[in-house]
């Protein structure tokens, strides 16, 4: 009878759990929560097996993202707007950009493209 319980409570927990998790990453803002203008969010990006991760993230306007290259070739951030570049970022290096203005912004590594490409939603 306690093992019958003691699985139940384990598997609530991890229901719970489960239900947090989401498809699209998102963060929120550390500060200024009434007006995410004035927030300072970070957010992270790894380039990893040649991919982006996670490949779309969605981030309120203010939002540092920072890419760090966890392969062990150079990789890029360019966006398709030309609103940034990175240039060549070797491993173990990164890359950080803060977003503005909000949109949805594509990117790609041009060096691993089509491929290696990802998106930033920025919210208002």
């Amino acid at each position: 009878m306690k093992r019958i319980y003691a699985l139940s409570i384990l598997l609530v927990f991890a229901l719970a759990l489960t239900a947090c998790a989401s498809a699209t990453p998102t963060v929120a803002p550390t500060v200024g929560a009434t007006n995410p203008t004035a927030a300072s969010a970070m957010a992270d990006v790894s380039m990893k097996s040649f991919a982006f991760d996670p490949v779309t993230l969605t981030v309120p306007v203010g939002t540092t993202v920072t890419w760090t290259n966890n392969d062990t070739v150079a990789h890029n951030v360019t966006a398709d707007d030309g609103s940034f570049t990175s240039g060549s970022i070797a491993a173990g290096d990164t890359y950080a950009f803060t977003f503005t203005t909000a949109g949805t912004y594509t990117y790609k590594c041009t060096i691993h493209a089509p491929n290696m490409v990802g998106t930033i939603i920025v919210t208002p």
